[in-house]
């Protein structure tokens, strides 16, 4: 009988272990089948940019002149440098020939800052070559400056956007820490994620606006720079070529 009894009490004892042992194994499972779902939840780039506030909208639009001006650049030093490697060839041979017409129509024919100075150039001919090379260089310069025109606002968003930055991280803090006060003993961290969100994603956000413009404004000031050497180049070998018949008749 007392075994019995014995018997009894171990296999409810053994029971009532088996079902805490299935209990607590159905809590793991669960917690594992909802731990890849927490895994997976991600905001859009879209969604990360609304939560950094109204700042957002002013870098977002500074990134958009950024482009403007670099896209317009760019595409404006590309046709500046468009100009045949043959080009100064053609018109020593056109000004030794005297068909000034004919190197005057070359120049129109390309529209860059180089064809620009060597037709301002042959304008001039007849003229003392101080006047010549005075007009050649004042036409280099309202060249350089044209192609200029718009690079400082690229340099100031470039320097800019990242202050616009900071100020949302500043912003975010302080909205942090005002939701912190008026939150009293009851602090959740909910009530710090809006201003936390803030001032981080303004933060990337003009950071990225003022890297990209950054490197952009270096690349544009350095093709410039380029197209600067070239147009020094001609301007030298127009000059030069002005010489060339005085110096042949001196020969003869």
């Amino acid at each position: 009988m007392l075994f019995n009894i014995l018997q009894t009490e171990i296999d409810s004892m053994a029971a009532a272990a088996m079902e805490n042992v299935a209990a607590e194994a159905g809590d793991v499972m669960a917690a594992a089948q909802a731990l890849p779902q927490q895994q997976t939840m991600s905001y859009s780039l879209i969604e990360m940019a609304s939560k950094g506030g109204w700042l957002m909208l002013v870098l977002l639009a500074l990134s958009i002149v950024a482009l403007y001006i670099f896209g317009k650049k760019w595409w404006m030093i590309h046709k500046a440098q468009q100009v045949d490697k043959n080009f100064m060839r053609d018109i020593r041979d056109y000004i030794h020939e005297g068909k000034v017409k004919s190197a005057l129509s070359l120049c129109e024919k390309y529209d860059s800052p180089v064809a620009r100075l060597v037709e301002k150039g042959i304008e001039r001919i007849g003229r003392p070559l101080t006047d010549i090379q005075t007009a050649v260089e004042n036409t280099g310069n309202v060249e350089i400056a044209r192609l200029e025109k718009g690079l400082p606002t690229l340099a100031t968003i470039a320097g800019g956007a990242p202050m616009i930055g900071f100020l949302g991280t500043v912003l975010g803090m302080v909205q942090a820490f005002f939701n912190m006060a008026n939150a009293g003993n009851n602090i959740d961290i909910t009530l710090l994620s809006s201003g936390i969100y803030t001032a981080m994603i303004t933060t990337v956000g003009g950071l990225i606006v003022g890297i990209l413009g950054y490197f952009g404004y270096n690349y544009l000031t350095a093709q410039i720079s380029n197209l600067m050497f070239k147009m020094e180049t001609a301007t030298i070998d127009f000059i030069d070529l002005l010489h060339e018949p005085a110096d042949n008749e001196e020969e003869k």
